[in-house]
């Protein structure tokens, strides 16, 4: 059986590496609509929402997706796993809570289940490293958390806006903030604001249609 998925997040490089990792399930799945800062607009099995640079899985973006009537399942694709949040995303109406660290095989088998109607919680592994996917920045050197804060940073947040969207604390958001300016050579925040906008670091507004990694293989 083969689900229709849409994959939701603002960044258009963070939808179309989600789209790379499961190329290989096209038996399996078939990504429809990749959706960056826009409404999923086609009927789906199941819209995988990727919280990178977006907040949690229980703001209103994912609310939003929960009433769509295109809709039929939410899943969260997420690092953080603190129970509280947990219970509250699936309290919303999500049917799937999904660990960033799950091999795209697992991911798959995650993605029917919830298409099925079973409710999935995924947990993380520790500090187990995201597996596949993409982000703005990867290819000079920052991890997909430093880029997350970096892209954070240049959408003009504080330290302290940028700690409750992650729900990481202020020290590790310095610390993110420190490495990343290492990595990019900048010595402070307006320089990075620039270098974020010049990379490819500001919200998209995209709605891709199909599948451009499996156009592409």
């Amino acid at each position: 059986m083969v689900i229709r998925v849409a994959l939701v997040n603002d960044d258009e490089v963070v939808v179309r590496g989600l789209d790379a990792m499961m190329r290989s399930y096209a038996h399996r799945v078939e990504v429809v609509e990749l959706a960056a800062g826009t409404t999923v607009s086609q009927p789906v099995d199941v819209a995988l929402y990727d919280t990178f640079g977006m907040g949690q899985g229980n703001g209103e973006a994912v609310r939003r997706l929960v009433d769509n009537p295109q809709v039929r399942r939410v899943a969260v694709y997420t690092w953080n796993f603190q129970p509280w949040l947990t219970r509250d995303t699936l309290d919303q109406g999500v049917r799937g809570y999904l660990s960033k660290s799950l091999p795209a095989g697992r991911l798959v088998d995650a993605l029917h289940a919830i298409s099925a109607g079973q409710v999935v919680v995924s947990p993380s592994r520790g500090r187990s490293a995201l597996v596949g996917g993409d982000w703005p920045g990867r290819e000079e050197g920052l991890t997909a958390r430093e880029a997350e804060v970096l892209s954070l940073i240049t959408m003009g947040l504080t330290n302290l806006e940028i700690a409750e969207r992650t729900l990481l604390s202020l020290n590790s958001i310095k610390s993110y903030i420190r490495s990343a300016y290492r990595k990019i050579e900048v010595d402070s925040r307006s320089r990075a604001v620039l270098w974020g906008i010049a990379h490819g670091m500001r919200s998209d507004r995209v709605r891709i249609n199909g599948s451009p990694a499996r156009e592409d293989a």
